[in-house]
């Protein structure tokens, strides 16, 4: 993740463009609930638009699992005044260019383009939101394509193949439990209804918040808003996601079988949602773990006894309660269980002797580098005021963000770590080349 405040500050030299506070960020909200937020940067000539819809996965439930990765496709089809493929070109021939990604908790559009084509992108994601094609053939078309994906992934990733794994073992009643291009047999039976009701549900403009930065006026932004997303129609507001996953009574394991040189191990803790007190000390532990050489587990296990070839830990924000996971690849000749082993006693020094203050100052100074890098640029910008609004409940809590860090102590670390790194929480999972008994 990013930020931190610190008197270092002073001597990195960060320029006042990158120095953004909360009072840069300016906010309206459209009659259809429509939320944009505006950031005035004029450092280079251009600007960009990111779109965060509250979907994904997590929205689902089995039957039609991986809709909303497949609707991060077809909002690419075409739509009433771009037609298939027009998209892409009437971007690409304004100067323009876009991306898109799809997680458990929010499916995210991005286009960047020069200032003097604003106009044309609200044209173009007005049209595709008020007006997406559904169009059977094109659905079929694009349904090989995720499908395609998703046999592809698997076979050419180990880290899904375990990680999709380890997720259905540690979820059994949530549904962070199923992945997010979902499952192949829904997948193939995906219905027309399913589609068309889908779309309007967790499309509506009342279910996105859009962050424009850039070399833009609030005021023109608000008008063009005005003039092409405010005449679409607000919904229903989106069902509430009930299921509250059981509270985990026991370790679980599970191995899987593939081809590989070496075992892959995916070791996952329950961990918080990004709104729990919590969140910022938790992520200060990863890095200590194993952000860079001289992390914990790096210099252990990498760099020390040879175990690992490649070690890293993994928590990021989320909606409801995720995981908190220690990923590794054991070195040639290594046996996963010594291995596993080995991890787990660098874990039980933190809990039970803590973290000096060195290394604690060490990934808060990584934190503050990380945040000002970022937020130094309208794609940064854009993208931690939008993570912030959606995951955090309020953008102003990014400004927060660099005091939360600098106030998590050492002795908040060795808490956490005791709170979270339980074997009753614990899923454990195991990937490696079927060997004969």
């Amino acid at each position: 993740m990013k930020r931190i405040l610190f008197p270092v500050f002073v001597l990195l030299g960060f320029s006042s463009q990158a120095q953004i506070k909360a009072d840069d960020v300016n906010s309206f909200t459209l009659k259809n609930g429509m939320k944009f937020l505006v950031v005035e940067d004029n450092s280079i000539p251009n600007a960009n638009m990111y779109l965060f819809y509250r979907v994904g996965s997590r929205n689902e439930y089995q039957g039609i699992t991986g809709l909303s990765h497949f609707f991060e496709h077809m909002m690419f089809n075409g739509a009433k005044k771009y037609g298939p493929k027009e998209f892409d070109r009437t971007m690409e021939f304004n100067g323009g260019a876009n991306n898109a990604y799809t997680r458990e908790d929010v499916t995210v559009y991005t286009d960047w383009f020069p200032a003097s084509a604003t106009e044309v992108i609200f044209d173009l994601e007005s049209d595709r939101i008020a007006s997406l094609s559904i169009d059977p053939k094109m659905v079929e078309s694009e349904r090989g394509v995720v499908l395609s994906e998703r046999s592809t992934g698997l076979e050419n990733s180990p880290w899904r193949m375990l990680s999709e794994a380890v997720q259905a073992q540690a979820f059994q009643e949530h549904p962070y439990h199923w992945p997010v291009i979902g499952y192949e047999d829904d997948m193939k039976n995906w219905k027309q209804a399913d589609l068309e009701r889908y779309f309007k549900t967790y499309y509506a403009p009342n279910n996105c918040v859009v962050v424009v930065s850039g070399a833009v006026k609030t005021a023109d932004i608000k008008a063009l808003a005005e003039k092409y997303l405010e005449p679409i129609p607000a919904q229903p507001a989106p069902p509430k996601v009930h299921q509250v996953e059981p509270v985990q009574t026991g370790e679980r394991r599970i191995l899987v079988q593939k081809d590989v040189a070496t075992p892959y191990m995916y070791i996952a803790y329950k961990a918080p949602q990004a709104t729990h007190d919590d969140y910022y000390a938790l992520v200060l532990l990863s890095d200590i773990l194993s952000s860079g050489k001289s992390s914990r587990l790096y210099s252990a296990l990498v760099d020390g006894k040879q175990q690992a070839t490649a070690i890293f830990s993994s928590y990021g924000e989320s909606f409801d309660p995720t995981l908190f996971s220690i990923n590794a690849i054991a070195g040639k000749g290594v046996n996963e269980t010594d291995l596993e082993k080995s991890i787990y006693e660098e874990l039980e020094k933190i809990k039970k002797d803590g973290v000096t203050d060195k290394e604690l100052q060490k990934v808060k100074n990584q934190k503050l580098i990380e945040f000002y890098n970022q937020v130094e640029t309208i794609n940064g910008k854009s993208n931690n005021i939008g993570t912030y609004e959606v995951f955090f409940g309020d953008y102003k809590k990014m400004f927060e963000a660099p005091d939360r860090y600098n106030k998590v102590t050492a002795e908040d670390i060795k808490r956490v770590a005791n709170a979270y790194f339980n074997k009753t929480t614990r899923t454990v999972g195991i990937l490696k080349a079927n060997t004969a008994e």
